[in-house]
C-alpha cells in the first residue's frame, strides 16, 4: 500500500511537471491581447478554482469539529484553510501579473480580483482568530464557527457579485464556455486544474498525518508529565556504585 501511494505521489509530480512543460507548446489563445503571455492562465484558473473548493471543504470539516469536538477535525480543517489561503495567495499573485501583462495595470479593481481578495482576507482573518486565542479549546471552537459562517460571504464574492448585471469585469468570462481557447489549449487546461487539485490533495494528506502525530506526541509528553515519571522522559539520576566497608 506504501508502495502504491508513492508511485501516486511521483506519478502527480512528474505529471505536473510534464504539463508545466506542454504549457509553452500548446497555440496560443487568441481571445486575449498579448496571448503568448496569457499562459499563466494555466496557473491562475486552476488556483482559483481549488483554494475556493479547500474555502467549502475547510468549512465542512470545521463543521464536523462543532458536531464531534474531536482534535483531529480541528486539525483536518485547519490543514484545509492553510492550503486554502496559500492557493489564494498564488491567484492573486498570477491574476496581478496577469493584469499587468493583459489589461495595462498591476491592478484595475475588477470585480473578480476584488472579491478575490476579500476572499484572501477572510482567510487572514481566520488565521488571526487563531493565534489571538491561547487556550487550544476556545481556538478550535470559535475559529472552527468562523469557518463555517465564511461560506456565505463567498458565495456572494465568487459565484453572485461578479455576475450582478450592472457590474462590468475585464475578466472574459466567457472564454472557456464560449469556445475561446482552442482544444489543446483548453484540453491542457482541464488537465492542469486535476492535476493542481490532485497536488493539494496530496498535500493535505500528508499534512493531516503530520500533524495527527503531533497531536499523539504532545498526548504522550502530557501523560508522562501527569504520572511525573521523570525516567521515562530521559532524566537521568547519579547512582553510587562504591562498596562500603
Amino acid at each position: 500500500m506504501e508502495k502504491l501511494k508513492n508511485v501516486t505521489r511521483y506519478g502527480l509530480l512528474v505529471l505536473f511537471a510534464i504539463a508545466t512543460v506542454e504549457t509553452y507548446r500548446v497555440p496560443a489563445a487568441p481571445a486575449f491581447q498579448k496571448p503568448d503571455l496569457a499562459r499563466l492562465i494555466f496557473f491562475h484558473l486552476p488556483c482559483a478554482i481549488t483554494a475556493t473548493l479547500f474555502l467549502f471543504f475547510g468549512s465542512y470539516l470545521s463543521l464536523r469539529y462543532l458536531l464531534a469536538k474531536t482534535p483531529d477535525w480541528d486539525v483536518r480543517a485547519t490543514t484545509a484553510n492553510e492550503l486554502g489561503s496559500l492557493l489564494a495567495v498564488l491567484t492573486m499573485i498570477t491574476g496581478v501579473l496577469f493584469s499587468k501583462v493583459q489589461w495595462g495595470a498591476w491592478w484595475q479593481w475588477d470585480p473578480r480580483q476584488t472579491s478575490f481578495l476579500m476572499l484572501l482576507l477572510l482567510y487572514a482573518a481566520y488565521f488571526a482568530l487563531r493565534g489571538g486565542i491561547a487556550d487550544p479549546i476556545r481556538r478550535a471552537a470559535n475559529s472552527a464557527a468562523y469557518s463555517v459562517a465564511m461560506v456565505l460571504p463567498t458565495i456572494f464574492l465568487v459565484f453572485v457579485f461578479p455576475r450582478l448585471p450592472q457590474v462590468q469585469s475585464f475578466h472574459p468570462s466567457n472564454t472557456v464556455a464560449g469556445g475561446g481557447f482552442d482544444a489543446n489549449y483548453g484540453r491542457l487546461l482541464g488537465v492542469l486544474m486535476v492535476l493542481m487539485f490532485g497536488l493539494t490533495v496530496l498535500l493535505y494528506k500528508m499534512q493531516v498525518r503530520a500533524s495527527a502525530l503531533e497531536l499523539k506526541l504532545e498526548e504522550i509528553d502530557a501523560g508522562l508529565d501527569d504520572r511525573g515519571d521523570g525516567a521515562a522522559r530521559g532524566v537521568v539520576r547519579p547512582v553510587s556504585v562504591s562498596k562500603t566497608d
